[in-house]
């Protein structure tokens, strides 16, 4: 057997081996799982707002999961009320877990934080409700008008971050990655067998975070 033999089944076997765990293994495991029943799919506007979200590197800073009480204090910090499940992640394709906590993890973040004006005025600028925040603000997703129009949803900023003259109104990106962000609830039981179960139905609602601990 030459050399080039040998390297040419080396690099055949890493690929199969490589198409078995990372693709045909999990798709075993997890190809049939059921989206539990309060989990709906996303509506048409969340579903273009998770594009937005995706679109704006959102992803960079903030995860979606919250992890295993044993080994983190996630839940102690209010992020959830149990810890992430796959069915979680049913309708998300592609999942959006991320592995960086520049911002807070934003699994619960509907549960949360559940007030549409509240996320519309942290997106159109992230300081005028968290003075140390250092979120980008993301004043694109805006227009600024001289009067609002029928239809328009003003934005309500504190006096020192609104216009000095007309009013901020949203534009239908920053309505569905706000209707997105509030999509975003994970605080129902996941049903698994065994004690575990039990152990899921009595998880603990979610503590209320505080404004300014999005």
């Amino acid at each position: 057997m030459t050399r080039l033999t040998v390297l040419i089944l080396g690099a055949l076997a890493t690929v199969i081996f490589a198409l078995i765990v990372l693709v045909i293994l999990p798709q075993s495991m997890l190809g049939k799982l059921q989206a539990p029943p309060e989990l709906k799919p996303y509506t048409l506007e969340e579903a273009r707002g998770r594009e937005v979200y995706i679109a704006n590197g959102c992803i960079y800073c903030h995860s979606q999961q919250v992890r295993d009480p044993n080994i983190t204090t996630d839940i102690a910090k209010g992020l959830g009320n149990r810890a992430s499940v796959p069915e979680d992640y049913v309708h998300d394709k592609p999942h959006l877990l991320g592995t960086m906590r520049t911002g807070p993890d934003l699994f619960n973040v509907g549960s949360r934080l559940p007030a549409k004006e509240w996320h519309l005025a942290h997106l159109y600028q992230p300081r005028a409700l968290v003075s140390w925040s250092i979120m980008p603000a993301f004043p694109f997703l805006f227009q600024h008008k001289a009067v609002a129009e029928s239809g328009d949803t003003v934005v309500n900023l504190p006096p020192a971050y609104a216009p000095a003259h007309g009013v901020i109104v949203t534009t239908p990106d920053a309505d569905a990655l706000v209707a997105y962000l509030l999509a975003l609830k994970h605080d129902y039981a996941v049903p698994v067998a065994g004690d575990k179960a039990e152990t899921e139905k009595d998880a603990l609602p979610i503590s209320g975070s505080q404004e300014g601990k999005p």
